[in-house]
């Protein structure tokens, strides 16, 4: 990916300068009006969507949200990183990952709103410079989309279509703005601006064809984020010919040996992968997932802050080639109870021999942002619910999904039988992803944790190992940032923040 030009706003510049009698940006600087005089400036913006997405996707942005569920135990040596949010109580909105989250979106969507501004500025010199603008375009929206989706998912009710036009959702910012002071939209309107943002991505993007692996946006991408976005809405019928589009077009076969599932996870190399962030040495490296993880260099030893309950580990058959992929049985340390123990630690995430990552400690892979497994859980799911008597379509695609995996094929069975086979599948799959506080929110389920693999490693209580939440616990939905609302007299904070 090329280098990001340094681009400094007119505001920025006289903030820094104030009572300075100086006439020029600092050297490799240009002033925000000076970067959309053509084609090419609009590239480093451009290479820019890129590079706050691959800083958006896994770490704080996926882990929270699963340390926050019910698939992990808090380590004995966990040192309270993220305790608040698994225990849920003493959970506030002066929280760190609830800043760092809120902000991180939000930053990113002003720097995409900056660009479609200043996009507006330039003036292709032929159809081929009309065409970069209009893949440029394209991006910008279906990332904005993105984060939308991802605002709103955190911030906001899980949507009902009999209460989104009243429930709130999060500020819905078009255009760059720094003293703006917004008030929220409502989930209704939040879910509109994405679906126009998709639309016009997949216009604009029509003729970007999907690739196996790919990098960069295209039509399949934009595909893949509108089935997302419909299931999320329960929109059974717009999901489901959105996911079907790409499963039926047969670009992306599911793998179906252990060592092509290790390797997608593993390498750069997968049919099944839609579209993973580009990464490269040493700049432009992805978020860490090493809460998973926790191998310590010094001790040359394994001090995972969570690690998976039993149930969790249970749910995967030994035939299933997900389980010896997704889990590690190794040796776990402890040393604030000085204990050692052998249990499976999450290697979804694996640290690669010879490839990116030659550092265990930072747990880092190249991130899998869209997958066809997705697509068949969405198309699976939204088959049954958009027409539960017809099992046959939801029964094709949830078996194609097992029997890649290595498990039999389901029959004779209908109903919430189904619908819980497709839950558990979507488990499986997804486990690890940031998926799962979604959608127990989007089911009406709370949870209790239970089993956890050692009683030794991990905290106990009801706090932690017994944990139980309602499916009304208004802390499935984050309260908005505190100092955004303390400044920001036009925000209303979510109930019980």
């Amino acid at each position: 990916m090329k280098k990001i030009k340094y681009i400094m706003s007119a505001l920025a510049i006289g903030l820094m300068f104030h009572s300075c009698d100086v006439e020029r940006f600092p050297e490799g600087s240009i002033e925000l009006s000076q970067s959309f005089k053509k084609v090419s400036d609009a590239e480093y913006w451009n290479n820019a969507v890129y590079s706050f997405l691959r800083g958006r996707v896994y770490g704080i942005y996926s882990y929270s949200t699963d340390i926050q569920a019910d698939q992990l135990n808090a380590s004995q040596d966990f040192g309270n990183r993220n305790g608040d949010l698994h225990r849920w109580t003493g959970f506030l909105s002066t929280d760190y990952t609830i800043r760092d989250v809120y902000r991180g979106y939000y930053g990113a969507i002003n720097n995409i709103n900056t660009q479609l501004q200043g996009f507006d500025g330039i003036v292709p010199a032929n159809n081929a410079e009309k065409a970069k603008m209009d893949g440029y375009y394209g991006d910008a929206y279906l990332a904005r989309a993105y984060y939308y989706l991802n605002l709103t998912l955190r911030f906001a009710k899980a949507y009902n279509a009999s209460t989104a036009a009243t429930d709130l959702s999060v500020p819905l910012l078009l255009v760059p703005d720094l003293e703006a002071k917004p008030a929220r939209g409502t989930v209704e309107d939040a879910y509109k601006l994405i679906l126009e943002d998709i639309g016009k991505a997949k216009t604009l993007l029509a003729n970007r064809a999907g690739a196996v692996g790919a990098s960069r946006f295209n039509i399949d991408v934009a595909t893949a984020l509108e089935a997302r976005v419909k299931l999320y809405m329960n929109d059974f019928t717009g999901a489901l010919a959105a996911a079907k589009t790409l499963v039926d077009g047969g670009l992306y076969p599911l793998n179906s040996t252990k060592a092509s599932i290790q390797a997608m996870w593993a390498t750069t190399n997968s049919s099944e992968v839609i579209f993973q962030t580009k990464v490269a040495r040493p700049n432009e490296m992805p978020n860490s997932n090493a809460p998973f993880y926790g191998f310590s260099a010094g001790n040359n030893d394994f001090r995972p802050d969570f690690i998976p309950s039993q149930w969790v580990v249970d749910m995967y058959d030994n035939a299933d080639f997900r389980k010896a992929v997704y889990f590690a049985d190794t040796l776990v340390t402890m040393s604030t109870v000085n204990a050692s123990e052998k249990v499976n630690i999450i290697n979804k995430y694996p640290f690669i021999v010879g490839g990116l990552n030659t550092d265990k400690s930072t747990n880092s892979v190249v991130p899998k942002v869209f997958r066809i497994a997705e697509m068949y859980l969405i198309a699976a799911e939204a088959a049954y619910r958009s027409s539960p008597s017809n099992t046959a379509d939801a029964l094709t695609y949830l078996n194609a999904l097992r029997v890649s995996r290595g498990l039999p094929a389901l029959s004779g069975i209908s109903g919430t039988t189904l619908f819980n086979e497709i839950k558990n599948e979507r488990f499986r799959e997804l486990a690890f992803e940031g998926f799962r506080l979604d959608d127990l929110k989007r089911w009406g389920e709370g949870f209790e944790r239970r089993d956890p693999q050692s009683t030794v490693l991990v905290r106990s209580g009801v706090e932690f190992s017994s944990k139980k939440v309602e499916a009304s616990d208004l802390k499935f939905v984050w309260g908005l940032p505190d100092n955004d609302v303390s400044i920001n007299p036009n925000l209303v904070q979510n109930e019980g923040w």
